[in-house]
């Protein structure tokens, strides 16, 4: 089941909604999968970094757990593998992050496609932000390096349960990261309106559909080393799955 139809289809059955002639919104893919926005785009975001939940919003610790795992060449090892891990198809279907979703999340989610935003998303007539070929990578109990950071994490625990308590247990690992092939952005404002879009193009070929005062369109396709945009969350203390 690899198609964008067959893919809308399940979620709408398996969430009890209707979703006819349009795509899915961001939020309904969301909660489908049980991920959520990352707080920053970085291509450093790393699977295993640490996140705290303030009720509201996400806010990385600036660690990662393999930090406390591992040490020296050990431990430039581990890291490489994490950077390496391999991306597949997420198996969700193409999505959109409208307008009022956008007013919701704030100036945050462009940049976590690296769009710039100039002037206020209010003031626009439509804007909306489509997401297609999400593929993603995670850590399992069953490849590299994930084998090996759950069973020093089981042996961390024990070891050193006052740093475990202190940075981890009550915090979020990032068990898997979201990754998109492109994203097409659509813009429409009045004559005036002081409203642009601007983009990073490192790694990006960026494709002008329409660009005129009033109505924009463009894709943007990504390459080389990606930044995530979204992850699914484990709580430390539910992390050990061997």
């Amino acid at each position: 089941m690899e198609n964008n139809q067959d893919l809308t289809d399940l979620l709408a059955l398996d969430l009890g909604i209707n979703i006819v002639d349009r795509r899915p919104y961001a939020k309904e893919v969301f909660k489908w999968q049980d991920m959520d926005l990352l707080p920053h785009s970085s291509v450093d975001t790393l699977l295993c970094e640490i996140f705290e939940w303030n009720g509201r919003n996400w806010r990385t610790t600036g660690n990662n757990l393999i930090g406390f795992l591992f040490s020296g060449d050990v431990l430039n090892t581990v890291k490489e593998q994490l950077i390496n891990t391999p991306k597949h198809p997420a198996l969700i279907p193409d999505f959109e992050f409208t307008k009022e979703s956008m007013v919701e999340y704030g100036l945050s989610l462009p940049s976590l496609f690296n769009i710039g935003v100039n002037g206020n998303i209010k003031n626009a007539k439509s804007f909306s932000v489509r997401v297609n070929g999400v593929t993603k990578s995670r850590v399992t109990n069953i490849d590299s390096p994930g084998i090996e950071i759950l069973k020093n994490y089981s042996l961390f625990t024990q070891s050193k349960s006052k740093t475990y308590r202190k940075n981890i247990k009550f915090n979020y690992l990032s068990t898997s990261l979201f990754y998109a092939e492109s994203v097409e952005i659509f813009l429409e404002k009045e004559s005036g309106v002081g409203l642009d879009v601007s983009f990073q193009t490192q790694n990006v070929d960026v494709d002008a559909k329409i660009d005129t005062d009033t109505k924009k369109h463009f894709v943007l396709k990504y390459s080389g080393n990606q930044a995530p945009f979204a992850a699914k969350f484990t709580k430390g203390k539910d992390f050990n799955i061997m």
